[in-house]
């Protein structure tokens, strides 16, 4: 859960039954939905639990549970050990990239992965950050894809420019978008025919806003007006469709993160041979090739992120996803999360 998000559909086999039957999601009473379509599980629940526990045989947590409290994190454990349902937990977030603070976080995730069956994450180097806070040893299953199958091949446009992207979304906090901006815009001055496009969204500049962010997207506005290889683009979150042909637009994807674990972004940027230029937090790099640059709570290396896009511009095209690849990695994901269900149920 949740059943709708894009990672955990394409968990699915890709070709047909994988004897996996994953639950739908169901829509809260009041309709209450976040940005991206899908909802806070209802499921996520311990009285839903006791109620329906003879529907499922595990009980798989993504995404979602930062909209509950440890104490009722500690209610759906419980109520799981009650009705003798396994727990599985995929560890994609070690720091919630929405929250400064990393306490609320940490004590959810703990709730979690300590009375966790089994352990899942996405990265070696997550594996060795859980085994070293928790002392859970955790399955390491990769990324599947994000883009679908037809926009995987489609072509990429020909153009004379470089494009770099920075998309600054809804400025959350483990974005750092006005001093990131800064030096790239810097440095695509310095490259023939690059120019920066740096997308933000509509809400940043709308009053009573809980994302309202005036000096931001006043510095934004600033940079795009002093630099006429910047351009600034406001607009309402992209559909799927509209992100795809956004990112295959880009030549290089930018991520501004000062905090962070792992990216669906930079995975659909593979998928459509885009680079993708990350921070050193994390565990970006482990996931697809990309260029790295010095950049975390304490520290953004201007130079680091300079030589990152001048590498993403002398070394063209971008490695880019193979579906025929893609879709074997995607069996071998359906296939490991069968057998751990399998082995979790004995």
């Amino acid at each position: 859960m949740p059943a709708g998000h894009v990672y955990v559909r394409h968990l699915a086999h890709p070709d047909g039954e994988d004897g996996v039957r994953r639950l739908r999601d169901i829509p809260p009473p009041d309709g209450r939905r976040v940005p991206g379509g899908w909802w806070p599980p209802a499921m996520l629940d311990a009285a839903w639990i006791a109620e329906h526990h003879a529907s499922f045989d595990v009980f798989h947590v993504h995404f979602g549970f930062d909209a509950k409290t440890p104490d009722e994190l500690r209610a759906v454990v419980q109520a799981l050990e009650h009705a003798h349902v396994p727990l599985v937990v995929t560890v994609h977030d070690l720091r919630n990239p929405h929250h400064s603070d990393t306490r609320l976080h940490e004590e959810q995730l703990s709730v979690l992965v300590e009375h966790a069956h089994e352990v899942v994450t996405l990265t070696p180097g997550a594996r060795c950050v859980i085994m070293e806070r928790w002392g859970r040893t955790a399955r390491v299953l990769p990324h599947p894809h994000v883009v679908d199958w037809t926009t995987m091949q489609r072509p990429r446009p020909r153009r004379a420019d470089f494009v770099v992207g920075i998309h600054a979304k809804s400025l959350r906090a483990n974005m750092d978008v006005p001093s990131v901006a800064v030096v790239v815009a810097d440095a695509v001055r310095q490259l023939p025919g690059a120019v920066l496009r740096i997308d933000v969204h509509d809400e940043v500049y709308e009053p009573g806003n809980h994302f309202y962010a005036p000096e931001v997207g006043g510095a934004l506005e600033r940079l795009a007006r002093d630099n006429d290889a910047v351009t600034l683009c406001r607009h309402a979150y992209f559909t799927d469709d509209e992100l795809w042909d956004y990112l295959i637009r880009l030549d290089v994807s930018v991520l501004p993160y000062r905090f962070g674990t792992h990216s669906g972004w930079l995975e659909a940027c593979f998928d459509l041979g885009t680079a993708v230029v990350a921070p050193t937090c994390g565990f970006y790099g482990e996931q697809q090739p990309c260029s790295t640059y010095q950049h975390d709570e304490h520290e953004l290396d201007a130079a680091s992120l300079v030589a990152a896009v001048r590498h993403a511009y002398e070394h063209r095209p971008a490695p880019r996803a193979d579906v025929d690849q893609r879709r074997r990695q995607r069996r071998q994901l359906a296939d490991a999360h069968r057998t751990l269900y399998e082995e979790v149920l004995g």
